[in-house]
């Protein structure tokens, strides 16, 4: 999946557990660790994997589901248990939702799961090209994106990602723009103090 895609995933799923469990739809700080949550596994694995060589593919430690219970551990004892629960859980959200867009991912594009990616160091993914760091392999992602964006292949991906793309843009409307919100309110009560000392 792309960054954008699990950002949009983990939002979702956060979204409906912030409405059943908390009755109230998430604010922007939750939206937040949510996002950075869901985009976790890869700022970790592919800098260590595309630019230091620590591990061979970028789908490793933080990737894992036997890693992730000791994350979670980590997070709810920081976060958790001081009054920031919903920041905690909204985290713990977008980074299970990453795992498993990755296995489910694709699926979706007709392959089989791909559950090597969530199973380090038990079963590692297979190595990455060598020779090409961090930013060259981005750049090569994203030119292969903007390709088939192009194209604009009527297909099960194009389906999965227009849908999902609705239905995040829906449900954070609905929500009322979280971090969006936040910022417009911050903007205002400063333009308005502003106006208030001049």
């Amino acid at each position: 999946m792309w960054p954008w895609e699990h950002v949009a995933f983990a939002y979702l799923l956060a979204s409906l557990i912030s409405r059943g469990v908390y009755g109230k739809s998430p604010d922007g700080r939750v939206a937040l660790a949510a996002g950075f949550g869901a985009l976790f596994p890869d700022l970790v694995d592919k800098p260590l994997s595309w630019t230091v060589g620590v591990f061979p593919s970028g789908y490793a430690v933080a990737h894992s589901a036997f890693v992730y219970p000791v994350f979670a551990l980590l997070v709810w004892s920081r976060l958790g248990r001081r009054g920031s629960e919903p920041l905690a859980v909204a985290f713990l959200v977008g980074h299970a939702s990453h795992l498993v867009g990755d296995v489910v991912y694709p699926f979706v594009l007709g392959d089989e799961l791909a559950l090597t990616a969530v199973l380090w160091p038990i079963l590692p993914s297979p190595p990455a090209p060598t020779g090409a760091g961090l930013i060259a392999r981005t750049t090569f992602f994203l030119r292969e994106w903007v390709v088939r964006l192009r194209a604009l292949e009527l297909g099960p991906l194009f389906v999965f990602e227009l849908a999902l793309a609705g239905a995040v843009v829906a449900v954070w409307l609905y929500d009322g723009a979280p971090v969006v919100a936040e910022c417009r309110s911050i903007l205002a009560n400063w333009v308005d103090g502003a106006s208030h000392t001049g």
